[in-house]
């Protein structure tokens, strides 16, 4: 029986980051480890499989989306970093507890706003071109901003930890859109949305910078979460399923389900079915068995791993890149601050590498990534021909 695929942070402390190569200190010397990381031809070490091909995958995290103005975790300004008391909810306590769910739900109403009208930045254009160029074949994502797939449709995408731009029913599977949700939380809670008003209005949630918001009474934390402290969470409401709610459907253990509304149509906790949760992977919970075969595929057909702000700090991401390392892929690190098991990344490394059969920089990917499609522009992919220049890929 194979191991759950399941998504568990990691406390312990990280490492400090050790630069490989170590000219790979400065941007300009980043960027040229990293340009002969990704035009490097496949290692003869590393096994192939169907559908392999000599690109690169990348595995993202929080850290690609900072310079979109959303909170990460363990950033110079992550939510660990200045918040020692965070903690996430766990799947199991959404699921089962009623007033979880409230706190949950009123949180996320409060950050879906600027969340949603968030956009992609330049580290997200400049992986689209990546791919255009020919050096990417696949992207893994633990980000639910939908970042990715908006950015470069054209370019896979396998989205690890789910997204946020939909709901799913927990009981009958049933999904359903953010937006018309988030109306719907609107509609059923006028006070709460009068405050969102109010704070919309006087900017309190223009930055996602947790010490800016901390000093206007609030706490950002990533993936859209705004926490007010004292605020009366228990008289939040949320909607049930509405397919629950028009056909209750029947439970695990044979037992016909039952769906209750409140007289504005709240779901009510005498229900046994109706639940709806984020259509993200949360703390605790499993990963579909396809998005993880999906995973170790893009993992097994590529020829070598880029980690682009991601501290490898649930195990399933971690997991992918030990994976990598089994299979003798060269792996390279773009992060700023340390990475979970990266002292066994690079032990075998010899002292004239050049960035080609490993690298490890602590840098912006907004600011790096664009260079270094203006470096490999001039480069060509093992085995591709030159259809144009640098000068065609935009940021925008």
């Amino acid at each position: 029986m194979q191991k759950p695929f399941m998504r568990i942070p990691y406390t312990g402390p990280l490492p400090a980051p050790t630069i490989v190569p170590r000219s790979a200190n400065t941007p300009t010397g980043a960027i040229l480890a990293l340009t002969n990381f990704l035009s490097a031809p496949r290692s003869p070490l590393v096994p192939l499989s169907a559908g392999s091909h000599d690109r690169t995958v990348l595995l993202t995290g929080a850290g690609v989306s900072v310079a979109s103005g959303l909170a990460d975790y363990r950033g110079t300004a992550g939510t660990y970093t200045l918040n020692k008391t965070y903690r996430p909810i766990y799947y199991n306590e959404f699921t089962t507890n009623h007033e979880a769910r409230k706190r949950y739900w009123a949180r996320s109403f409060l950050g879906w706003t600027n969340l949603h009208q968030a956009r992609p930045n330049d580290a997200h254009w400049a992986i689209r071109d990546l791919g255009k160029q020919g050096y990417l074949g696949e992207v893994i994502t633990q980000n639910v901003d939908s970042f990715h797939p908006i950015a470069h449709p054209d370019l896979p995408t396998v989205e690890l930890h789910g997204y946020l731009r939909s709901l799913v029913c927990i009981h009958c599977g049933n999904h359903l859109p953010r937006n018309e949700f988030q109306q719907s939380l609107s509609t059923l809670n006028p006070v709460w949305a009068a405050f969102l008003a109010e704070i919309l209005e006087t900017g309190a949630l223009d930055s996602e910078h947790p010490d800016e918001r901390r000093r206007k009474g609030l706490k950002s934390n990533p993936d859209g979460d705004v926490d007010v402290p004292n605020a009366p969470y228990t008289t939040f409401r949320y909607p049930p399923c509405p397919k629950c709610l028009a056909n209750p459907p029947i439970l695990a253990d044979g037992s016909q389900s039952t769906v209750h509304i409140d007289e504005d149509g709240a779901w009510s906790q005498q229900s046994t079915a109706g639940v709806l949760k984020p259509a993200v992977i949360m703390f605790g919970e499993s990963i579909t068995a396809s998005i993880k075969t999906a995973a170790e595929e893009a993992i097994d057909c590529a020829s070598r791993i880029l980690v682009i702000g991601s501290s490898l700090a649930t195990y399933s991401a971690w997991r992918l890149v030990k994976r990598a390392k089994e299979r003798n892929m060269p792996i390279g690190v773009l992060n700023i601050g340390g990475v979970r098991g990266e002292e066994t990344f690079y032990p075998n490394i010899k002292a004239d590498n050049n960035g080609s059969s490993g690298v490890r920089c602590s840098e912006r990917a907004d600011e790096i990534l664009p260079a270094l499609v203006q470096n490999l522009g001039q480069r060509l992919p093992p085995g591709k021909e030159s259809t144009s220049s640098a000068a065609q890929y935009s940021y925008k």
